[in-house]
């Protein structure tokens, strides 16, 4: 028997679920919960196509956003050449 995931002869579908990762899944096995379709039914390089075409950031969603939310709240640097504050001034003396 052929495993229903390698078949290339075989009609699939894209899935995807909530933390924004793809799966390849053959179209005759029910949809596992979790998970919704975003390209019905088609060949198996079709659906490959889809997946590499879509899935541009590997990172699962609740990371990626994580990340964002740690960039944002990092301060900028200080007394740089692009800083808003002066450079600071020592005398001579």
């Amino acid at each position: 028997m052929t495993n229903p995931f390698e078949d290339q002869e075989a009609e699939y579908l894209v899935l995807i679920n909530d933390e924004h990762q793809y799966s390849l899944w053959p179209a005759a096995i029910a949809v596992p919960d979790g998970w919704s379709v975003v390209h019905g039914k088609d060949t198996r390089q079709a659906c490959l196509d889809h997946v590499e075409q879509h899935w541009t950031d590997m990172r699962p969603k609740s990371l990626a956003e994580a990340m964002a939310a740690a960039d944002s709240a990092t301060p900028p640097e200080t007394g740089g050449p692009h800083s808003q504050e002066p450079p600071e001034v020592t005398s001579g003396v």
